[in-house]
């Protein structure tokens, strides 16, 4: 299987799982990359960036609940 054929697979099983055990594969990735001294890509995220981020995973095509932005101010108060 090529490297991209197991990318999309990972990918695809990392999607159906509880966000519990994807925080556990965060931490792991990110600990596997300090010891290969591989600085993450959003280390150097500035506030917008983040805050984009943060709307595009609340607001997932996949995500059965829909929202309306009201909704997500109410919630996100800076």
């Amino acid at each position: 299987m090529s490297n991209s054929a197991v990318r999309e697979q990972l990918h695809k099983q990392i999607d159906d799982l509880p966000d519990e055990i994807v925080e556990q594969i965060v931490d792991f990735t990110l600990f596997i990359m300090a010891r290969r001294k591989i600085k993450p890509l959003y280390d150097e995220w500035s506030h917008s960036q983040w805050q984009d981020f943060a709307l595009s995973q609340f607001f997932r095509e996949e995500d059965e609940v829909e929202y309306t932005l009201n909704e997500a101010k109410e919630v996100y108060r800076p």
